[in-house]
């Protein structure tokens, strides 16, 4: 029997109500085709709500505290093993198209990246080099969100190879000369966009598999709906900003909270005291700014016409995702290929005042969309409360092709779960953010009522009843009738954490 194929479709700092099927204010008929003939997971969390750390635990199946790769800025190292590896030696093909981001934008002599300037934007390099990549024998690579300036790499030869010599008009200097000021249209053509480049290289690769009879693990790693809000058109009017249901913050949220998250709405707040490195920390800024274009200070009209935007970078993907989907049946390959959609982490677009992401475990930035489909082994039109971690998607792969799981591996097994046969594989979740030394190092546990947040060193923290309060509106951290589910969370977070230490290799002796 041929083995199973494994295809991961990511998008980038995605929200979780961003699916049609579940928000009538969306448009996303290819994403809700996948809920129609899969499984939805609605408690699904990513382990860090930024990319580099989210995204190495995809592929080792461990957390970031564990493999490493803690932070932005951070790389994962050659040496920690990789569910490709694990693919290889069971005679898949292993390949990553889009977004990897488990390097940093520069290089030290310790640290080197591939990933960084000045390779990054060696167009040769990228089109002669063939090592593998953290476990994938076929890598095809970007690095910008929309017109950054850090485009290079395989985006930039396809681009060339494709008669756009002009593509650096689209992109921000110093590698290109798009003016800085443009806003919400990407004067790019679509045929140009890397969601069109991510599709076709995609559909090139399950062309070859099914030719050579190939069982393969691909990624297909889309970037949007990632910030800058930048779309074609006509995908950025798309959405009228006045139908949209824009969030804002609710008046004294924050009131309970801990010290930092009222400072994101003053004027000017000082995080000096917060910041150990001259590096600045995600989200730690005032949220009544948004620096964009020539933008300083949003107005009410800006807000709108992000959250517009950003659902226009989502519904132009989710075309591009259905010309995945569409090549999958032409090639007569969908029945035997297990399919998972899922992002990196979510997304602030004025919930509790905050824009983008940062060391906020709010639902908003830290809960995923998450759907698995595989014909005829996975329900179809099911939607699952059970908990899902971006850690499990590296045992839950192996499970499927029945290949042995590694030790080190802590993200749990979830294949009963996604067949039916299994109620849950976990009742918790955990995330974390640690983005300095001592000052930022935060974890939350959340279980099927209940989250907790502890800071390191600090006697702040969160507590939400998300039955009682799902906006996250109520602190109940300092509150004296919660002291006893206060001591209970705690106790349970302690536990979660002495289940997820990594145990490398079995006992195999008694001394």
């Amino acid at each position: 029997m041929k083995k199973p194929n494994i295809l991961l479709i990511t998008s980038d700092q995605q929200h979780w109500n961003t699916i049609g099927a579940f928000n009538h204010e969306i448009h996303t008929p290819n994403l809700d085709r996948l809920v129609r003939e899969g499984t939805t997971f609605s408690r699904a969390y990513c382990p860090n709500p930024t990319c580099t750390p989210s995204r190495a635990s995809m592929i080792t199946g461990m957390y970031p505290s564990q493999h490493g790769a803690w932070t932005l800025g951070t790389k994962l190292l050659e040496d920690r093993h990789t569910i490709g590896e694990d693919f290889q030696q069971a005679g898949y093909q292993t390949a990553l198209v889009g977004k990897a981001h488990f390097q940093p934008l520069h290089s030290t002599e310790q640290y080197p990246s591939l990933e960084s300037y000045p390779i990054l934007q060696d167009l040769d390099y990228w089109r002669t080099n063939q090592d593998s990549f953290y476990g994938f024998s076929h890598v095809e690579l970007a690095r910008n969100h929309t017109n950054e300036a850090h485009v290079g790499q395989h985006y930039a030869a396809w681009l060339e190879d494709k008669g756009c010599t002009n593509w650096r008009d689209y992109f921000l200097p110093p590698t290109g000369t798009m003016d800085p000021n443009q806003t919400y249209k990407w004067p790019i053509p679509e045929k140009y966009h890397y969601n069109t480049w991510i599709a076709e290289r995609t559909n090139a690769l399950l062309e070859q598999y099914k030719e050579n009879d190939d069982s393969f693990f691909l990624w297909s790693s889309f970037f949007d709906p990632h910030p800058e809000y930048l779309v074609p058109e006509p995908w950025d009017t798309m959405y009228d900003p006045d139908q949209l249901t824009i969030p804002s913050l609710v008046p004294g949220e924050h009131d309970l909270n801990p010290p930092h998250f009222g400072m994101t709405q003053e004027e000017a707040p000082d995080f000096t005291g917060l910041r150990e490195s001259g590096f600045d920390i995600h989200g730690y800024r005032s949220h009544h700014y948004y620096e964009y274009g020539s933008k300083f200070r949003l107005t009410e009209e800006d807000k709108k016409k992000l959250v517009a935007v950003y659902y226009g970078m989502v519904s132009m993907m989710d075309k591009y995702i259905g010309t995945i989907l569409d090549k999958l049946d032409q090639l007569g390959m969908a029945d035997n290929t297990l399919i998972v959609f899922t992002t990196d982490h979510g997304h602030f677009f004025g919930q509790h005042g905050l824009q983008a992401k940062g060391g906020f475990h709010y639902e908003d930035l830290i809960k995923l969309p998450f759907i698995v489909r595989y014909p005829g082994h996975v329900a179809s039109g099911k939607t699952s409360a059970a908990f899902q971690s971006l850690v499990d998607l590296a045992p839950t792969f192996l499970s499927f092709s029945n290949l042995p799981i590694p030790h080190a591996m802590t993200g749990v097994d979830q294949k009963e779960v996604w067949l039916g046969t299994s109620d849950q594989a976990r009742d918790h979740a955990i995330c974390e953010f640690r983005h300095e030394a001592t000052t930022i190092h935060q974890k939350t546990y959340v279980d099927a009522r209940y989250k907790i947040t502890v800071y390191y060193n600090q006697t702040y923290g969160e507590i939400f009843d998300l039955q009682e309060d799902p906006n996250e509106l109520r602190n109940l951290w300092d509150n004296p009738d919660y002291a006893a589910l206060k001591s209970e969370l705690l106790l349970k977070y302690a536990w979660a954490e002495l289940g997820k230490e990594s145990m490398p290799m079995p006992r195999i002796c008694h001394a």
